[in-house]
């Protein structure tokens, strides 16, 4: 069928066949669906919707626009997490090698930053010699000797997904729910995983304010994921404040690392990271229950494997072998570093998260434009959470800047971005809910 009878079906709102989806989609990466066809199927999606059917037909086609990984030489499950995005979100640093030294293989595919929020790769590229993006032998060997490899989307992956997001974000059409699973779920099969679970952030930080909204693309998920033959779970998570008291990319990986070796642990990331790793055991079959999760989690966190494992990663993948021991001696440090002050006495009553992951993208830590170059030094640490004390003069955040100007703008949008009050705000609940297949 021509491409744009296809578009017209779907425009009217008729239901697409799977042979007219992987049609469409054959046609998008091999070139001859136009951009212009391509923004204008992406827009009847985005206004007309797709059913559970036609949301699968599309996740495979994508998958099948490229290689599909092989894990089946592996003597353990293969099982991995996808956030769908936050501030201060470097879960995947410490959960990958929890998992990985509880028994699982890791292959975790991540992407880069965009908008407020960071990404897992820009992260990785912090570390020095880290190869983020190997070729398939050196992640294959990786996952193999290490049990995890954090690594980004290869070429040869679902590279109909490269396309059509990308036309996505200049046509208006990237908050479409079928899209969206489509786009996540196509490269998580593509890396041939047994299991995944979906962590879907919801609040002033997230991609998805409200609540409803965020537990339709964790039920979009799931469904899709496990019609699509993917064993899937969801953990919807708070995101009305940074997760780590870090945000940035150096700051972030100091941040992981303090965290797997126990100097230093925040609160609400322990919770949130404990909850996906025991979701991931039990998902890949290596625990009978969550509590057994949340238990081998912990222990294996306590006793130093997790950290261990990530170190063998690191230096696997080119990194300094004594990484985990010395990472002050190999991050980058920003010229400048500013204490942001309160301007009154009081409890931390709300953040406004969004821009404090916009005062980051402002000292040059993300991006305006997917080819923008990052600064990986930059950043904010200690960032005080909801409910926290604070007195006027005191530190809410500390600022790290390549100048003085830059850094005095960050703080001035921090100061901005907290609010201060007289009573102490109830805590908000870290993992709200649990999305598991119907029936």
């Amino acid at each position: 069928m021509l491409p744009q009878e296809i578009i017209r079906r779907k425009r009217d709102g008729q239901k697409l066949s799977a042979q007219d989806i992987a049609a469409f989609v054959a046609g998008v990466t091999s070139g001859s669906v136009t951009d212009g066809q391509v923004g204008a199927f992406a827009m009847a999606v985005f206004f007309n919707g797709m059913g559970r059917d036609e949301a699968v037909a599309l996740t495979l086609a994508m998958r099948d626009s490229g290689d599909v990984l092989d894990w089946s030489d592996l003597p353990g499950p293969v099982t991995d997490k996808h956030s769908t995005g936050g501030v201060g979100d470097n879960v995947s640093l410490m959960l990958a090698p929890i998992v990985a030294a509880c028994g699982a293989y890791v292959p975790m595919i991540s992407g880069r930053g965009l908008g407020h929020t960071g990404g897992t790769l820009d992260k990785m590229d912090a570390i020095p010699g880290y190869i983020s993006q190997p070729d398939v032998a050196r992640f294959r060997k990786t996952v193999l000797e290490t049990g995890c490899a954090i690594i980004g989307q290869t070429a040869d992956l679902a590279p109909a997904d490269r396309r059509l997001y990308a036309i996505r974000d200049v046509t208006g059409t990237v908050e479409s729910v079928p899209l969206i699973t489509a786009s996540i779920l196509s490269k998580k099969l593509a890396a041939g995983l047994q299991s995944l679970v979906l962590d879907v952030k919801v609040g002033n930080g997230a991609f998805m304010e409200k609540s409803r909204d965020a537990t339709a693309l964790a039920n979009s998920l799931v469904e899709v994921a496990n019609g699509a033959g993917l064993k899937a779970s969801a953990l919807v998570t708070g995101m009305n404040e940074p997760l780590a008291s870090a945000a940035g990319n150096a700051v972030e990986v100091r941040n992981a690392v303090d965290f797997l070796t126990g100097r230093f642990r925040d609160k609400r990331l322990e919770d949130v990271t404990l909850a996906l790793a025991a979701e991931m055991l039990q998902s890949a079959g290596l625990v009978s229950s969550n509590q057994d999760g949340l238990r081998r989690a912990a222990e294996t966190l306590a006793g130093g494997r997790a950290a261990a494992a990530f170190a063998r990663m690191v230096a696997a993948l080119g990194g300094p072998a004594d990484f985990v021991e010395k990472p002050e001696k190999y991050l980058p440090k920003a010229a400048v570093e500013v204490a942001v002050e309160a301007t009154g006495n009081g409890f931390v009553t709300g953040i406004a998260t969004r821009d404090i992951g916009l005062a980051v993208v402002g000292l040059g830590g993300g991006r305006t434009r997917p080819d923008d170059k990052i600064d990986h030094a930059v950043g904010l640490t200690r960032l005080l959470p909801l409910g926290a004390e604070v007195r006027a003069g005191e530190p809410l955040a500390l600022v790290h800047a390549r100048t003085q100007a830059e850094a005095e703008a960050a703080a001035a949008a921090i100061v901005s971005a907290y609010t201060v009050g007289a009573s102490k705000p109830a805590a908000d609940k870290t993992v709200i809910r649990r999305v598991l297949p119907r029936g």
